[in-house]
């Protein structure tokens, strides 16, 4: 005995197809959504792309990487140097070394001629 007792019709091969093209479609929507987050961060230039894209794919059936991918791909991910930070509480930071200013150089007029003013006598 089979799953399917009587002949075929035109409505089960179209319920076949329509299962086709939901599977199908299901796929290409669940491909679409994985690599949205490495997507954007490389159209972004992010300096961790790969990484965004990987937990972007392995974070799609647990949801909640997938959408911490999604807002780091969105992250300016600014690279802090610890090393340079103030000491502790209270204390002042290091100042950077001052640069010493240029003196303004002295100018000509276009004419040539050079302005003296007099010296008094």
């Amino acid at each position: 005995m089979g799953l399917i007792t009587g002949p075929l019709d035109q409505y089960d091969y179209l319920t076949f197809a329509f299962l086709v093209v939901a599977i199908v479609g299901f796929f290409y929507v669940l491909i679409a959504i994985g690599g949205l987050p490495g997507k954007l961060a490389e159209r972004r230039h992010h300096p961790h792309a790969e990484s965004v894209k990987l937990m972007g794919w392995i974070g799609l059936f647990t949801v909640f990487p997938w959408v911490h991918a999604l807002i780091w791909a969105y992250h300016d991910s600014l690279t802090i140097d610890v090393r340079k930070f103030p000491g502790k509480p209270g204390e002042e930071p290091d100042k950077p070394a001052e640069q010493p200013v240029p003196e303004p150089e002295a100018s000509t007029p276009a004419d040539g001629t050079s302005q003296k003013t007099a010296e008094p006598s």
